[in-house]
């Protein structure tokens, strides 16, 4: 419990800042080696290294922090750097699967053989159509044909001259051409016209009829073998140039036996190829009425292989960051194109995604991004956790694509998977999704903030020259080097620590080298440094400079001097995007008698949101304890932030609500030269508050343009004396005796400082110094509550 009777403590020039004297002893950053590693980050980087030296499955990262914090530039340079050190992954390709088109075949061949074989492959279809239709044309080849034909013609011949034979034994002549057989009557050795068979005798023209008749039933039986001769000389000829296919394509295709004969998966696919040769070339190359590009293309679509993946020998594992982590991107996609009108698709429209290309190796990916796209997530885990990647479209599955698919063999799959993404939505997975932990069990969490020793300036120092020299900038003086310092406390809100937010420290690097080179100075020195920050104020300051002009024309109501009855200056923040600066409030309280309570008005009209409506309630605790010991707290109050019509938040008020009230409640005034921020607990301890450098530079900016009398300050709690890091306007305030900033670590403190009169602390007996500012609280909290008791009487009394 502290020492209520002690004063508030004057903080001196020194407390409100950090210097940093004695750490950057150099002309100029260019002296110094360039940083390897990350700055500060010494858990991340363990935990980093530690997952991706463990391969067993499961073993993930996700990596969690703040952008800016160098997370993914880190990441991605360490991995490149293990990666090296790994053996480079096989290529894959697909291929044509003959007996089933709709589900193409993977091959796995070493680093670089793939391209290689596809090189293979398209040799051998050039040679296919140098070796195709000529090889049919061989004299060799002709005779065989030859023999074929006449050994059909052959049986046919002689199967008609048996009918001719009786034919002419019936005085008929047999015509034949290549398309018809007739039959046709003779007289004298002289074959009949129509005319002169019709002059003919009727019984001997009918006997004719009945003889051609007699000699189409033996044509008929002579010729019922026709289909078999045609069957068995189509399956000679079929053989024939089966066994000339054969004969042509084995010294073609054997020195690819040869040469992938370790390889049983391409082997298997060249004696497929060359079966199924058997049976298209002469349909594509001999009978088929096409130019050679045309042939090359069918050629082409049924036999190069897909080259899903290739690497270089030597390169190392891969490392690939999908920025666009799509289910197409990530899985490959299955093309299709559109023949009249018709969709259709093979194996050489198959696409390789992000996994296939980081397969054996490193894939990054961004945990917001992947998780707004639809299917991926869980796709992914089930890729993850199956260890296989299968190339499908998501669509089929819910039946949005009526028509023919691929359904691609699986390739194993054996990738570490980093993800980036916020603390926020690190514990949402874990709490929500039950195979989050099973998938990812390595966490790689970056602070927000970074401890600030030596060796960490150092190495900010040593960040700072790699920096610009990777940028083409300047190098930095070490004054220039201790701004940047300060600025980086400054964003961490702690002299002890500097921000992680390593990308606002360059950003603020790069604006101050174009000032420099506008100045054509050689160096960028603190005062570039100011500028670019300064301009970034500037920029940004629109809001805040509308506000204090309100405040300068009394149209946003702020004393900053002389002093009243239930008012205080209390001190906010308002953030809007990336800035965020103080805004005083004039905070107010009213008491009467009644039961009501104290009101939060902001809490009231649904604009004081949950941790300031805490910061209320804490204070009707306090002021219970504190206060109403001996008799009911019967009271009737409101509190309010004037001229707030936005929501609030926090409980900073807190302290300055608790001051007003007991102003209200004693009757005493508050010196309206002072504003003040705080938290208090249930006992009156005052607790650290948030902004606690914008809020003070933002009342001293309002005292400033009405012009400092030596009579203003700010009051705040002693926790957060290690958060000052004040610009130099007010620093130099403070050591002129202009500005006063006060730390406090019980309400009382406060109190007396801000009415000049002893808040008064408790006797052995429990009562406060009489004329004390809390024995005048107790005197009206009594008055109100006998008031209370007696009107509870009077109403008794008349019931």
């Amino acid at each position: 419990m502290p020492d209520t009777t002690a004063k508030a403590q004057l903080l001196s020039p020194d407390q409100l800042t950090r210097n940093f004297n004695g750490h950057f002893n150099f002309t100029s950053t260019a002296e110094l080696q360039p940083l390897e590693g990350v700055l500060g980050q010494s858990r991340a980087v363990q935990a980093l290294h530690f997952g991706v030296s463990m391969q067993r499955p499961g073993y993930n990262v996700f990596i969690m922090g703040e952008p800016g914090t160098g997370r993914f530039s880190y990441a991605k340079r360490y991995l490149t750097e293990q990666a090296k050190k790994r053996a480079t992954p096989s290529d894959w390709l697909y291929v044509n699967h003959f007996h089933d088109v709709r589900e193409p075949h993977a091959i796995e061949l070493p680093a670089g053989e793939g391209s290689r074989f596809c090189a293979d492959i398209d040799t051998l279809l050039g040679n296919l159509l140098a070796t195709f239709p000529a090889v049919f044309e061989t004299p060799a080849w002709q005779q065989k044909k030859s023999a074929i034909d006449r050994g059909f013609n052959r049986r046919y011949e002689r199967a008609l001259d048996v009918v001719e034979k009786l034919a002419l034994e019936k005085n008929i002549a047999l015509y034949r051409d290549s398309m018809n057989i007739a039959f046709t009557p003779m007289h004298d050795g002289k074959a009949l016209d129509e005319a002169e068979f019709a002059q003919r005798p009727e019984s001997e023209r009918e006997q004719f009829h009945a003889d051609i008749s007699e000699l189409e039933e033996q044509l008929n039986k002579e010729l019922s073998s026709l289909p078999q001769w045609k069957r068995e000389s189509s399956n000679e000829l079929r053989e024939l140039n089966e066994e000339t296919i054969a004969a042509a394509l084995k010294p073609l295709l054997a020195p690819l036996m040869d040469k992938y004969a370790e390889h049983s998966s391409v082997v298997e696919y060249l004696e497929a190829m060359q079966m199924n040769l058997l049976k298209t070339v002469v349909e594509q190359l001999v009978d088929a009425d096409h130019s050679d590009a045309v042939a090359r293309k069918l050629l082409e679509e049924q036999y190069s292989p897909n080259l899903i993946i290739g690497h270089t020998p030597g390169e190392g594992a891969p490392v690939v960051f999908e920025s666009h982590p799509t289910y197409d991107n990530l899985f490959g996609r299955i093309e299709y194109g559109t023949e009249q009108g018709v969709l259709y698709t093979n194996y050489r429209q198959l696409r390789s995604g992000a996994l296939h290309s980081a397969n054996g190796g490193y894939l990054i990916l961004e945990a917001e991004k992947l998780l707004t796209e639809p299917f991926v997530w869980e796709a992914l885990k089930r890729a993850l956790h199956s260890r296989q990647l299968k190339m499908e479209s998501p669509l089929v599955e819910l039946g949005r694509i009526a028509t023919a698919t691929l359904l691609p063999q699986v390739i194993p799959l054996q990738v570490k998977v980093v993800v980036i993404g916020s603390r926020q939505l690190y514990y949402a997975l874990e709490q929500l999704d039950p195979d989050f932990q099973e998938m990812f069990r390595l966490l790689v969490d970056f602070d927000g903030d970074i401890p600030l020793a030596d060796d960490t300036l150092g190495q900010f120092a040593q960040l700072l020259h790699t920096r610009t020299t990777e940028e083409g900038m300047a190098p930095l003086t070490g004054e220039a080097v201790k701004q940047l310092a300060r600025y980086s406390a400054r964003l961490a809100e702690h002299k002890e620590r500097m921000t992680a937010s390593l990308a606002d420290i360059f950003q603020v690097v790069s604006e101050a080298d174009f000032f420099r080179d506008s100045l054509g100075a050689e160096l960028t020195d603190a005062v570039h440094i100011d500028n670019a920050i300064a301009a970034r104020i500037e920029r940004t300051g629109r809001v805040s400079t509308r506000i204090m002009d309100d405040m300068l024309s009394g149209v946003i109501l702020i004393d900053t001097q002389g002093a009243a009855i239930g008012k205080c200056n209390g001190l906010t923040v308002l953030a809007m995007g990336d800035t965020a600066f103080g805004m005083p409030a004039r905070i107010s309280a009213s008491v009467y008698p009644g039961s009501s309570g104290i009101v939060d008005v902001e809490r009231e009209v649904s604009l004081g949101q949950p941790i300031h409506s805490k910061g209320v309630m804490i204070l009707t605790g306090y002021m219970g304890s504190r206060y109403a010991q001996e008799f009911p707290l019967a009271i009737s109050a409101s509190i309010a932030l004037e001229q707030s019509y936005g929501y609030i938040d926090g409980d900073s008020a807190s302290l300055g609500e608790v001051c007003a009230l007991i102003s209200a409640l004693s009757r005493i005034p508050l010196k309206q030269s002072f504003a003040i921020t705080g938290s208090i607990n249930q006992f009156g301890e005052v607790q650290a508050v948030g902004g606690v450098n914008e809020k003070i530079e933002g009342f001293f900016e309002l005292c400033q343009k009405r012009g400092l009398n030596g009579d203003q300050g700010v009051i705040i709690p002693c926790s957060n004396i290690i958060n000052l890091l004040l610009n130099e306007t007010v620093v130099e305030a403070v050591k002129e005796g202009q500005f006063h900033i006060y730390a406090v670590t019980h309400v009382d403190q406060a109190l007396s400082l801000l009415s000049g009169v002893e808040a008064g602390a408790v006797n052995a007996e429990g009562c406060f110094p009489e004329g004390s500012i809390n024995a005048l609280v107790v005197e009206r909290l009594r008055i109100i509550s006998e008031l209370g008791q007696t009107d509870n009487e009077a109403e008794a009394s008349e019931t």
